[in-house]
Parts: C-alpha cells; structure tokens; sequence
C-alpha cells in the first residue's frame, strides 16, 4: 500500500539518511520561506495583519511565534496558518515545478510550529521538514496535471506534506504517522478560484493545509483513526482528485531520489508561469530599448496551462497582478524592470501599463506545450508599430534547479524581503542561525515566542 509505505518512509526517516545536498537545501528552504514571510509586512499588510490577528487569538505558552510578530506565542495549529499565510502572501515562494506545488510555504510553517513549542533541535526541524517536503511533492505528482483543473495543489497535496512534517516533529511511528496522513486525505480542500478574483485564499490555502497537517498528527497522537489507505483506495483521494492518477510516483525513487533538490526559488514575485515571459520581455526591450509607446501587440505562446488558468486581463489587486501572466508582461515591458514596485496600486493602474496590457495575449503552443512541465517555455514577440517584430525564447526561468539561483543570489533575495521589516543585523543573524540549523540546539529564535 503506498499510504503504508510514506508512513514508514516518515517514520523511519534518521538524520544519517540524509545526504548533505539535501540538509543544505532545506536550509536555503527555511531561509527563503522565513524572508518571504517577513516580505508581507511591507508588501501585504493587510494579510500579515490579519495572519497576525487569527494567531493572537489562540494564544498558548509554551507556545509558536509569528514571523514579524515578536511577543506573540500561539498555539502551533495556528501560529502554522499564520506563517503559512505570511510565506505566502507576496507570492515569491519556492515551487516544485513537476507537482506545480509550494511546499515550503507549508512545510515550514509546520516544522517550526511545533520544532518551537517542542523545543526541539535544528535537526529535528530538518529531518521533520524533508518528510513533508517528500511526501508532499510525491502525492503532487500523483495527481497532476489533471488535479490542477480546480484544486490548489499548494492546498491540497500541501496538507499531505504538514501532516507527514508534523508528525516526524512529534515522533509518531508509522501506525500514527499513517492515521495522520489519513486524516490529512480527508480534510485536504482549496480551489483554483482566485486566478481570476485575485482574492487572499491563495494565501490562506498554504496556511490552512499546515494548520490541517498539525491537527492531523495532533489528532493521530490522541488516537483518532482513518482510512488506512487514503490515497489509493478506490474512494480515496488519488481516484476523487485526478482524471489520471499516478500511484507508483507515490513511491517512485522514495529515500534515495530526494525531490527537495528539485525546488526552486522564485527570482519574481509573482506566480511563476510568469517567469519564462517576463525574462523574454525584458531581454527584448532592454537589448532594443523599446519604447513602450511604441508597442501595438504583445504575444506570448507558451504550455497550455497558462492560457486556462494565469491569463486574466482585469486587475484590481496586487494578488490578481501577480497571478496574470498578461499583467506581468505589460509592465514588464513598460518598467523594464519587475520586482515589488511593480505591484504597487500605482503601477497597477498606470494608462500605459493598461493600454499595453490590453495588447498583450497568451496562446497556446502545441510544440511548447509537450515540453512542459520539463520546462516552463516561453516564446515573447514584440511587435511595434512601424511592423517590427522582436522576439525571445525562454525555456526555463531563472531559479529553476535547471538555471538555479546561486547562494548569494537567494542570500540576497533574503535581505530584500527583510529590508524594512528588521534591520541588517538581526537579517545578518538570522541569516546564520537558519543556515546553521544543524548545529542548533533550539529553534527558537528562528521566530521569537516571547
């Protein structure tokens, strides 16, 4: 039984089964998450407000903190979802391309709930992380492309991985560890709806699968049961979430191919069948100086998947921008630039940022198509008034495994997220006790309880 056989993976799992590729990779997951979180103070205040708040409500101590929050311990369920909200919220979370999945905006926010109010170690939180991270992203593959039609895969396979994370953090056995997952299989929910709306239940579905996770190892320690074959039985999730499930990918490779060593780390923020056509734009009007004014028609032909899900032209968020791939082109080639700025309300609604963006289409290419999700291709053609025609190709963004970015790139991504939130020296040594969780004896400080 593949539900069997995670649930032996989890609990089995030994800090001498990890290659030092893989600890040094979930270090540069928990930096990345832990930056992205703090980003939202400055670039969504209105959800870190709010993740802050559903947090304070369920107040607890010993407790778990709220990145950007200090003085505030909750209870680890919810001090999950509020960093699971937070991680998420300026959408420049890593990915898993091939589930389509952001598993540290989940799994981190479980490994530290409950890593802080457990008092446990680096390691601990390691080995506890990389659990989920295997387990979630495998359950992903099982079920996409074909679950990708309505479900939020960060929502829904993302609580598989919480659960398998949470219940590593608290030593389950793997009789626990499988009424865990069984518990996650049944509660796992979140749709695709706010493509279009822009809405915050992008963010909330990461911080709910992780809240899910931790009350589903939570609730497996008191004893509660489940279906003991939750993925595969014939009602369980593989045959209710995908057209075309996949069950050996459950298992595939599992304990000697480590998928965290596929994750990458976002170079935009902004959702990432963004990336390929914004580095094409930018190639194009920074090697030709291209007048924005000038641009009578924008053309991206890329996957499928972007056409049916990233393509929406009416704007009225910054959430809506980050998840428009037209938007993300049109400023793009209007800023020749894209970062935070760039989803500021102002810029948003610029004329000249409209007035290309209503120029801008995305079509599907049959050839690109087939090359994905190997590879998130891109074909951008400029065409200006005068009848010139420019284009570039791009096959894989950078921060792809395939074009990653390097130590001091993500280092520096930290410091940005961190700037004006805390100052260069707790960055610089937070910095150094993330990526010296191996040697930590306590995680606490990772996010202050108070």
């Amino acid at each position: 039984m593949s539900s069997r056989a995670l649930a032996a993976f989890v609990a089995g799992l030994r800090w001498e089964d990890l290659p030092q590729p893989v600890v040094a990779q979930a270090c540069r997951v928990v930096l990345d998450a832990v930056g992205c979180a703090l980003a939202a103070w400055t670039e969504d205040r209105d959800k870190a407000r709010i993740a802050r708040d559903i947090a304070a409500l369920y107040p607890a101590r010993p407790g778990a903190g709220v990145i950007g929050a200090p003085g505030l311990a909750a209870q680890p369920a919810f001090a999950a979802l509020a960093n699971g909200i937070l991680v998420n919220a300026a959408d420049n979370d890593d990915t898993h391309k091939r589930a389509l999945l952001h598993v540290g905006s989940v799994v981190v926010p479980a490994a530290l709930a409950l890593a802080q109010s457990g008092r446990l170690s680096g390691r601990d939180l390691i080995l506890s992380l990389v659990a989920g991270y295997e387990v979630a992203v495998r359950v992903g593959m099982a079920v996409m492309p074909t679950h990708y039609r309505f479900w939020h895969s960060t929502a829904t396979n993302g609580t598989f991985g919480a659960a398998a994370t949470a219940a590593k953090a608290l030593g389950l056995d793997a009789d626990g560890t499988l009424r865990a997952l069984g518990l996650a299989g049944t509660q796992a929910a979140g749709l695709n709806t706010f493509f279009e709306s822009g809405d915050m239940t992008k963010s909330l579905h990461p911080g709910k699968a992780a809240l899910n996770g931790v009350l589903s190892a939570q609730l497996a320690r008191l004893g509660m049961t489940s279906p003991p074959g939750i993925l595969e039985h014939p009602k369980g999730y593989l045959a209710a979430f995908s057209l075309e499930p996949k069950a050996e990918a459950l298992t595939a490779g599992l304990g000697t191919e480590w998928e965290i060593l596929q994750n990458g780390f976002k170079f935009f923020p902004s959702i990432l069948a963004s990336h390929s056509p914004i580095q094409a734009t930018l190639a194009i009007v920074r090697r030709h100086a291209v007048d924005p004014r000038r641009i009578a028609r924008i053309t991206n032909e890329t996957y499928r998947t972007v056409t049916t899900h990233f393509s929406a032209k009416e704007i009225g968020s910054a959430m809506a921008a980050r998840v428009s791939v037209p938007y993300c082109i049109a400023v793009a080639a209007v800023d020749g630039e894209l970062g935070q700025a760039q989803f500021a309300a102002a810029r948003i609604d610029d004329p000249l940022v409209r007035q290309v963006l209503a120029r801008t289409e995305v079509v599907a290419d049959d050839a690109l198509d087939r090359l994905y999700p190997a590879n998130f291709p891109a074909r951008v053609t400029i065409e200006l008034e005068d009848g010139t025609r420019l284009t570039e190709t791009v096959m894989l963004p950078k921060g792809d495994p395939g074009a990653p970015l390097s130590d001091a790139e993500l280092e520096a991504k930290f410091f940005g997220n961190c700037a004006g939130v805390i100052p260069d020296s707790a960055a610089a040594a937070l910095r150094d006790a993330i990526l010296g969780l191996p040697g930590l004896s306590s995680v606490e400080a990772l996010a202050p309880t108070g």
